[in-house]
């Protein structure tokens, strides 16, 4: 068992010192031996063993030593050590020790003195104390600071014991008047601690006796004056009207800290407009005044907490907020723009565009490493403020397209995204953005947004000029046909085969050849030379991108290209009244296809075409040679179609999402109402009448009904112990982040009072016990309520146990009940979280731990067993509702959730139904740590079936 102690150490346990050695380095003359000797005892100690025949040598070579070194260790070794037996009593020979503690407290050198006074704040046993109080007592009037501060506290250590309060029963009043003449900042907040612990009256009769003088305080005090100040408002609300003043009054303080407690205990204690708008206001300037990342962080989360609880005044707040942007770190940033996006009112829409605009364009001339990444962050924004408040877009629409070029291939992906929604829901913008879009197309270097822009192409080019200008610029960036040559002189060599004067005849040829800038020229060239290699052929100057992208063996993008052709030239039919036109544009658009099909089958590129790109091909091909009417308006409306109800059912479900995160408050038709307005108003100042304004809201909407469902929390109770064990035990277990309380009821069902009853626990896994729970006494067939904290380090499935240990008078040997065991769930660490499709793709190339679990269910209907997977552990369904209906036999969907840490956890889901019935497939998790995807299929293997 790991032993308590104010020093952490790190121990090597593969190289223990010896006793002996420990012993005689002790014994000897030489400091530095006795140091590294104490030093060798101590963590042997920290680590389990016992050492009991150290404990002379140290009282006889130790303890005499002047060196400070040697009395500090000493003192940490006093402090761990066991003092008590088994039964609770001191041991006889810590009275040896007595002496030697009673000397330090008159030792005439100051450091002696403060650090025993402060080792006695951690000794628990009053037998130790009590002789040492005169002398305790006696440096509370010393010269230094540093002494008395440290008595203090000794002071209120003695105090806090079981019978302190007999031992020192005018401390409070000691204590007060040391307060009233001390002049030393650290030891006056150490006083008014003591009061506010031990004696809280006194503190509180001290606070208002000098509230004019709070704020010159020192800051230590003034944080302990707010940690006062919350205790007396939680237990007595209607008292917080004396302490406004105070806390308005230190927001002016010097202290950053002070500052920060103080906008803190504001928010906590009132709900008044005018104090909650003061600690906003505190927390903004803070944002911009401290340097520190992790504070801004810190702060950023506190604005978001009152975001979600007051957003009116945050409102007018929103452009101080956008100031933080000026941080170069991307948390920070992104942190401040996922809190600004719920701000936005048609009232400050524009300034925040203007101002967002203003970073898109610094994010071009800087030199930041990551500036890639901000633009993608900035675009996103701008992108969910146009699509909030449609009058922006055309104010920010061109200048983002300029990014589709863009080096950081995200970002690019996001822009072009964002013209392609906005196109469609803004069609006064539609002419401005084909006709941007044509000019720039060429710019565009990654084969997903040439492929994105093409379908907006092929989808809002209505006008004659606008379906030409679209051939054109595809032509262009296509460059000249075909796109690899072969230069073959083998005819003469084939026809030799079948004349016999072959051999002294020599034939020449003259055929066209493909030049390398595209042009074509006639050369000659002898029978008896062999085929030449074929060569691709790159194109002119002006060829372009998409050229460039199908070199490489893009075929998905020449699918694409072809389509986009395809409807072209389909909607050239509408509007062109020139059959001729027509035609040439028809035969055009069939010669690239033509190219791309030669190009793909060509030995020049490594990988040959695939065959749904070929298919795809074939199929323009085949309908613009014969096209009827059902198919044209197939392929001109139908696709717009299902773009329109893919948009539709995205601001649904985000609809959705922002009614599931708005507070659900109920009232009881019985609760008191208080009718502010025929309330006296007699000496209450403007917030107070806020304040009151605001509680009888809150009441009245039920906001301060906070109090879980009863059957959940009937649900969190486990039973430790059998019906028939002479002690039952059930515990309710609460995970709250990163900890886990468990709140053990234990019952005495004997007819005998057990002594000494302890509750040992132990964890395996990620757990860690904080403190290990006291003894108590239980009585005849009494309870008793036990509280033991657990803190969690990842999210590993983790196993707590231990047992119920007590005596009692009749039976000399300790009773030992073993508990059942606590299993704590992956479930309590993660949540239901939405992220973008092109996110979770970018986290699934990325996660390198994936777990892949073979679904084996007796459900047998996909979508039943869908909605089972994601009811058993607790994930988002990111797949659109749209995607799932039908019956095809076959249903795929993601799954997103989020864990307390931060990490993320998807899951991809893909089953088919069998001839027999029975669905198979297989379920993939991925996640950035192995624990995850280890207790997330874990879990999933163990549901699956249909069980709860």
């Amino acid at each position: 068992m790991e032993k308590s102690c104010t020093l952490l150490i790190h121990f090597d346990k593969g190289s223990p010192a010896i006793a002996n050695e420990i012993k005689e380095a002790l014994e000897g003359n030489d400091v530095s031996a006795k140091i590294d000797a104490m030093k060798k005892a101590i963590m042997l100690l920290l680590n389990g063993e016992t050492l009991p025949q150290l404990f002379i040598t140290i009282v006889r070579y130790v303890l005499p030593s002047e060196d400070h070194t040697v009395q500090k260790l000493l003192l940490l070794y006093l402090e761990i050590i066991e003092k008590t037996d088994a039964r609770g009593k001191v041991l006889p020979e810590m009275i040896l020790i007595c002496q030697n503690l009673r000397n330090n407290l008159i030792h005439p050198n100051e450091y002696i003195r403060g650090v025993t006074l402060r080792f006695l704040c951690r000794l628990n046993e009053t037998e130790i104390m009590e002789p040492l109080i005169p002398s305790v007592l006696q440096n509370l009037e010393h010269r230094h600071p540093f002494i008395r501060r440290n008595a203090i506290l000794a002071v209120m250590s003695i105090y806090k014991l079981p019978q302190g309060d007999q031992l020192l029963v005018d401390a409070p009043e000691m204590i007060e008047k040391a307060l009233s003449t001390e002049q030393d900042s650290s030891a006056k907040r150490n006083a008014f601690l003591m009061l506010f612990t031990c004696a809280q009256d006194r503190a509180i009769n001290y606070l208002l006796t000098h509230v004019d003088r709070v704020s010159e305080w020192g800051e230590l005090l003034q944080m302990v004056v707010l940690e006062l100040i919350r205790k007396v408002c939680r237990t007595n609300r209607g008292e917080k009207s004396k302490y406004i003043k105070i806390i308005i009054s230190l927001l002016n303080a010097q202290s950053t800290a002070v500052i920060y407690e103080c906008a803190g205990t504001l928010v906590s204690l009132s709900s008044a407009p005018t104090a909650i708008k003061a600690a906003a206001n505190t927390y903004c300037q803070l944002l911009l005044s401290q340097s520190d990342n992790n504070v801004k962080l810190i702060v950023l989360d506190r604005l978001n907490e009152l975001k979600s609880s007051h957003r009116d005044i945050m409102v007018d707040l929103i452009m101080d907020v956008l100031r933080a942007l000026s941080s170069p770190n991307l948390d920070i940033q992104r942190k401040t723009l996922d809190i600004v996006l719920e701000l936005i009112t048609p009232r400050n829409i524009n300034e925040v565009v203007l101002l967002l605009k203003k970073e898109v364009v610094k994010t071009q001339t800087g030199e930041l490493e990551k500036n890639g990444e901000y633009r993608q962050m900035l675009i996103q924004a701008i992108h969910s403020c146009a699509i909030k408040f449609p009058q922006v877009a055309s104010t920010v629409v061109h200048l983002l397209m300029d990014f589709l070029g863009d080096s950081n291939v995200a970002s690019a992906i996001d822009v072009v995204i964002f013209v392609r929604e906005i196109i469609e829901t803004n069609p006064k913008l539609r002419v401005s953005i084909i006709t941007r879009l044509l000019d720039t197309f060429y710019q565009i270097r990654a084969g997903r947004v040439c492929s994105c822009a093409l379908w907006i192409i092929g989808e809002y080019c209505l006008s004659l000029s606008e379906v030409e200008s679209a051939i054109a610029t595809i032509k262009q960036c296509l460059g000249d046909l075909p796109f690899y040559s072969v230069s073959e002189e083998g005819e003469a060599t084939d026809a030799s085969k079948k004349t016999p004067l072959a051999n002294s005849i020599t034939v020449s040829s003259r055929r066209p050849a493909v030049l390398a800038d595209g042009t074509y020229a006639t050369q000659s060239a002898a029978s008896e030379t062999a085929f030449s290699p074929p060569t691709i052929v790159q194109g002119s100057l002006a060829s372009g991108n998409l050229r460039s992208l199908l070199l490489t063996g893009d075929f998905f993008l020449g699918a694409v290209v072809t389509c986009t052709l395809t409807k072209l030239v389909l909607r050239l039919k509408e509007v062109q009244t020139s059959k001729v036109e027509v035609n040439k544009a028809t035969t055009q658009a069939l010669l690239i296809m033509v190219s791309m099909l030669q190009l793909g089958q060509s030995p020049v590129l490594p990988h040959p075409i695939d065959n749904d790109s070929y298919e795809r091909i074939v199929l323009c091909m085949r309908l613009l040679c014969d096209t009827g009417d059902e198919i044209r308006k197939i392929w001109l409306q139908s696709c717009r179609h299902s773009f329109v109800k893919m948009l539709s059912e995205k601001q649904l479900r985000e609809t959705e999402e922002l009614k599931a995160k708005a507070q659900v408050s109920h009232a009881q038709p019985d609760d008191l109402i208080d009718f502010y307005h025929l309330k006296s108003r007699k000496g209450m100042s403007q917030l107070e009448l806020e304040d009151e304004v605001q509680d009888d809201l809150k009441r009245a909407t039920g906001e301060f009904v906070k109090d879980a469902d009863d059957a959940n929390k009937l649900n969190r109770i486990l039973q430790l112990t059998g019906f028939s064990d002479p002690v039952y035990a059930e515990a309710y277990v609460t995970v709250h982040h990163y900890d886990i309380v468990l709140d053990v009821t234990v019952i005495n069902r004997t007819k005998e009072t057990l002594q000494n009853l302890c509750l040992e626990l132990a964890t395996m896994g990620d757990l860690k016990l904080v403190e290990r729970p006291q003894n108590y006494t239980l009585a005849t067939e009494s309870s008793k309520q036990i509280k033991a904290n657990i803190k969690v380090s990842s999210t590993e499935t983790g196993v707590i146990f231990g047992n119920i240990v007590y005596e009692t008078s009749n039976v000399l040997e300790r009773t030992v009940v073993v508990l059942n065991d606590i299993h704590i769930d992956i479930m309590d660490y993660i949540s239901p979280a939405v992220c973008t499709d092109t996110a979770f793709r970018t986290m699934w190339v990325e996660f390198e731990w994936e777990n892949k679990v073979a679904v084996n269910t007796v459900i047998q209907d996909e979508k039943e067993f869908l909605n089972h997977i994601i009811k058993s552990v607790n994930m988002k369904c990111l797949t659109a509702q749209s995607a799932l209906d039908g019956e095809c036999g076959f249903l795929a969907a993601n799954l997103y959730a989020k864990s307390v840490f931060g990490e993320d956890a998807l899951v991809n889901l893909s089953v088919e139904k069998q001839a027999d019935g029975k669905l198979s497939g297989y379920i993939r998790i991925r996640s950035k740590t192995q624990a995850i995807a280890l207790s997330l299929g874990d879990k999933i293997t163990l549901k699956q079936k249909g069980g709860n």
